[in-house]
């Protein structure tokens, strides 16, 4: 099928779509129909049937999908007569995909449309998930710069800054920052940090947070004071993880940031050069 041809039945089919008078998205059968190539709505409904079952299969509710309902059309000389009709969520018209006769062109147009749009919201998520991970990774950079300036500030140095910050680590992970580098195949040259999963990134630099307002309202004057708050924040942050079933060090290493950076980076050049494109690159490593 042509790529000119794909945009105009998807057009078509999201044309299509209507909504409730509370904004729920909707498609009604006898519209859908003909946009599968179905001339009989006697075998349209044996397709819709089968679209039920598969529905309640999967442990859906059929009537919060299928809402059976009636429509008036037009007949010659102004009378009117009310035919039946089905309103149909997005899922329901998946379902009517999936259960069609494939051999029809529209028919195999409408599950590869279904496809590629759970794939791209797939996608999407993941995609969500690394911009979070990069942020919370950006954003302990951040706070551990604040952490180390305010030790300069209030104590006259902070060359034992990364000291600190390895007492830190093995508080929070329960072995030291030698021993979770060799764990999770960490380089000697890069920061355990980059290779931390999302939770444990928030879960220090929540420490590190309370280590700043403790060390600055208590007016810490001592490097070795800092140090143990430090000690203590990441101590409390870890039987916090604990308590709800979290083991720091079993957690498995995260794909390095550097990388994922590098990945997101190309998608949104990508995006921005070809907005209406209908796929979404799953790999843009080098």
């Amino acid at each position: 099928m042509e790529q000119q041809q794909v945009q105009l039945l998807t057009t078509t089919f999201e044309g299509h779509a209507q909504q409730t008078e509370n904004g729920v998205e909707y498609w009604l059968a006898r519209d859908l129909q003909h946009l599968l190539g179905y001339g009989k709505w006697d075998n349209f409904q044996s397709v819709i049937s089968k679209a039920k079952t598969a529905c309640e299969v999967s442990g859906h509710g059929i009537s919060d999908h299928f809402a059976d309902v009636g429509k008036m059309i037009e007949l010659g000389k102004g009378g009117q007569r009310e035919i039946d009709d089905v309103m149909l969520t997005r899922y329901a018209c998946y379902l009517i995909a999936q259960n069609g006769d494939s051999r029809k062109q529209e028919i195999a147009f409408a599950q590869t449309y279904f496809a590629m749009q759970t794939r791209k919201a797939e996608l999407i998520e993941q995609r969500l998930l690394e911009a979070e991970r990069v942020q919370a990774r950006q954003k302990l950079s951040a706070t551990e710069k604040e952490l180390s300036n305010l030790i300069y500030e209030q104590t006259g140095g902070n060359e034992n800054f990364a000291l600190i910050r390895s007492k830190g680590d093995t508080a929070l992970y329960g072995r030291n920052t030698k021993s979770m580098k060799a764990q999770w195949q960490v380089p000697d040259s890069r920061p355990l940090a980059d290779f931390a999963p999302t939770i444990i990134l928030k879960a220090k630099d929540f420490a590190t947070e309370i280590t700043i307002h403790n060390a600055r309202t208590k007016n810490m004057q001592r490097e070795t004071e800092i140090s143990s708050e430090h000690v203590t924040n990441n101590s409390a942050v870890r039987q916090t993880l604990l308590d709800r079933g979290i083991r720091p060090e079993h957690l498995p290493a995260a794909e390095d940031v550097k990388k994922v950076e590098r990945r997101l980076a190309s998608a949104e050049k990508k995006s921005l050069k070809n907005p209406d494109r209908l796929d979404i690159e799953e790999n843009d490593d080098e």
